[in-house]
């Protein structure tokens, strides 16, 4: 009865830290949406845009992949220190303390000479990335990077404050800090004159970066970590496990970052602007998709930690079950939208200034085809941090560094053989995440045999009830366009609006008809919530 009681009061406490994150991250990802709109308005999809987001995947590997929420970092440090601060009341010990700045300490060593051999190699590395694209985009792309190399450092640092203080259950800093950046490149676009934008963007990104990290850091001292000389790299049990985790999945995040490369490869003999609209299709598929997958795997990761710890494998089967069944629930009106009303949103959003028509178009297109990638992208996300809570990066690792071979063939076949394009590099992107999902699914089973029986009724019960919507939502647009005889910015809202109504409307409640665990656990919460009121 206690433990029923306990993990009753462990779920309610994840769904309220949800929904808080939820909360937080929207507000960031809007804020966010704002300084691309911003972006958009004045780069459009162009040569100087293209430069910039060429060159940001190199420092954005260190800020967001690695250092971000979610990151190697983050993750390292949750699933080290966790266990070693049993009470959270209390200041850190000296020895969790001392373990802090020699993880610090060698986290700034190694960027530092990272981002000093990346800032003097500047060309030659976007000479490489970029090999199909003229001498022109090589060179600017190059002085872009150069200007945002402090953020590999940075992002370091970030990553091991954004750990501590989720560990302590304050999650909303680690997930407001972003806005800093979106506001510094807001600030720093619109002010520059038109004549001055060419490298804009890539201090307002450091400028930005910098802040982030500044606002960090208080709390962490309130907490109690201080940053001291201390370099105990060889003889420190605790260090020596964060290496074990961290330097896999580091190199985990940096095959990622691989696939990426491959992809501005391959897209940078398709066409001007092409880079720039799988971008923004990023960002679109980002924005509901990241607000799902932070908001239930931020709380859930620390609890996967202990319960690692306590041998609680049936705990750990029960949330992981709980937490990827919200996460499918959720994903499917997302994909239905994407594949309605996707060219709608994106033209309400960008379509303003330089970015056109065609823009849109490209945008869309680029969007439609990763949307097939969401269901196995939070299932990979949610497994991968079972493995992390085993303290195991090396399967993830393993199993993304033998994706690279698959995403070239899958490139070739569909940008150079099929002619595919856009659409060609983001389907490729979509079947890479499907195989990874698919394998990491079966190897969690050395580890921990998973209950996936329900897990995949259950999806199957949210397929059939989403394809249903499916084809209501589609039949409902098309009546839209036909009886709705507006344009612009009213119509596009007035559409989507309509279009969301309509799919919540037909696919909750089909849902509940089927059975379908996870959404009739939600009902009865919010019912009983209802009630009390």
């Amino acid at each position: 009865m206690t433990t029923m009681k306990t993990n009753e009061d462990k779920t309610s406490s994840v769904l309220k830290a949800a929904w808080l994150i939820a909360v937080v991250t929207i507000v960031s990802k809007l804020i966010g949406f704002v300084r691309d709109i911003i972006i958009a308005n004045y780069y459009g999809a162009s040569m100087v845009s293209d430069a910039y987001y060429y060159a940001y995947q190199i420092p954005s590997l260190s800020l967001i992949l690695l250092g971000g929420v979610g990151g190697p970092f983050h993750s390292a440090t949750v699933a080290v220190f966790s266990k070693l601060i049993p009470n959270l009341k209390d200041k850190p010990s000296e020895q969790v303390n001392r373990l802090y700045s020699t993880f610090m300490n060698a986290t700034i060593i190694l960027f530092l000479i990272l981002s000093v051999l990346i800032f003097l190699f500047s060309k030659q590395i976007m000479g490489l990335i970029i090999s199909a694209g003229s001498l022109d985009m090589i060179n600017l792309a190059s002085q872009h990077l150069r200007i945002m190399t402090p953020l590999l450092v940075i992002g370091g640092v970030v990553g091991i404050y954004y750990g501590i203080l989720i560990i302590y259950k304050q999650f909303m800093l680690p997930n407001l800090s972003p806005i800093i950046m979106s506001l510094a490149i807001i600030a720093i676009v619109m002010s520059v004159p038109n004549d001055q934008k060419g490298y804009a963007l890539a201090w307002a990104t450091t400028i930005g970066a910098v802040l982030q990290l500044i606002i960090q850091y208080p709390n962490i001292r309130k907490l109690g970590f201080k940053l001291k000389p201390c370099f105990e790299f060889v003889n420190n049990p605790n260090f020596k496990s964060i290496g074990e985790l961290l330097f896999p999945a580091i190199l985990s995040s940096t095959v990622g970052q691989i696939h990426i490369y491959v992809d501005m490869f391959f897209t940078s003999s398709i066409s001007e602007g092409a880079w720039t609209a799988i971008g923004y299709a990023n960002r679109v598929f980002q924005f509901p998709v990241g607000i799902l997958v932070t908001a239930f795997l931020v709380p859930l990761f620390p609890i996967f930690a202990r319960l690692v710890a306590e041998k609680d494998y049936d705990g750990i089967k029960n949330y992981f079950n709980k937490g990827v069944g919200v996460l499918f629930f959720g994903a499917i009106p997302i994909i239905i939208g994407i594949l309605v009303v996707g060219m709608d949103a994106v033209r309400l959003v960008f379509e303003r200034g330089a970015f056109d028509k065609t823009a849109t178009f490209m945008v869309t297109e680029a969007l439609w085809f990763l949307s097939v990638s969401i269901i196995p992208y939070v299932f990979r996300d949610s497994i991968t941090r079972v493995y992390y809570s085993f303290n195991d990066s090396k399967t993830p690792f393993v199993v993304a560094f033998s994706s690279i071979v698959l995403k070239l063939v899958l490139n070739f076949l569909f940008i150079i053989k099929m002619g595919l394009g856009i659409g060609g590099v983001t389907l490729s992107t979509s079947l890479v995440t499907l195989f990874n999902a698919v394998i990491l699914g079966v190897l969690i089973s050395k580890k921990i045999k998973m209950d996936y029986e329900s897990l995949f009724k259950n999806l199957l019960k949210m397929v059939v009830s989403g394809i249903i919507a499916l084809g209501v939502c589609y039949y409902a647009a098309v009546g839209v366009d036909k009886f709705i005889n507006l344009s612009g910015i009213l119509f596009d809202i007035i559409k989507i609006s309509t279009i969301a109504i309509i799919c919540l409307g037909v696919y909750v409640p089909l849902n509940l008809l089927f059975k379908m665990e996870y959404a009739s656990e939600l009902f009865n919460r919010l019912s009983a919530k209802i009630n009390r009121r």
